[in-house]
């Protein structure tokens, strides 16, 4: 595939701070008991939170930087005795860009740039690419 010369860069905005330190004890998904957590943005992106509330729901979008990027099949969630399937059609975070999508409900907005969330299945140090506004019409 030809790469353009002035290829969009991605930009990591904050970083996950979790109770969840390790793959391995982090839930499948976020409604399988996932704590709260901290989204730590760059303080110079607090002006991109105008507009969002504690109770609002909100997509975060991550980079699941502990993802096996040559993992193209696996057994959805991890049960051995499930078939295996693509990874484009499950939630694993093993995938050719481990790009995760988490809807979650913010609890609490703190300065300069801080949104404590729930529930989030990333672990702590996981890189946060974008957060959405879930519901939103165009022009909203």
């Amino acid at each position: 595939m030809d790469m353009l010369p002035d290829s969009p860069r991605l930009t990591i905005l904050g970083y996950v701070r979790s109770s969840l330190t390790h793959r391995d004890a982090a839930p499948k998904s976020g409604d399988e008991g996932a704590p709260e957590a901290w989204i730590e943005l760059d303080p110079g992106y607090a002006p991109a939170l105008l507009g969002l509330a504690p109770g609002q729901r909100v997509l975060v979008v991550t980079w699941l930087h502990e993802g096996d990027r040559t993992t193209l099949q696996c057994h959805p969630r991890a049960d051995k005795n499930r078939p295996k399937r693509g990874v484009f059609a499950t939630r694993s975070p093993d995938r050719p860009n481990p790009i995760g999508l988490h809807e979650v409900e913010i609890l609490e907005i703190a300065a300069p740039a801080r949104l404590r969330i729930s529930p989030l299945e990333a672990i702590h140090g996981t890189p946060v690419l974008d957060v959405k506004s879930v519901g939103t019409r165009l022009g909203d």
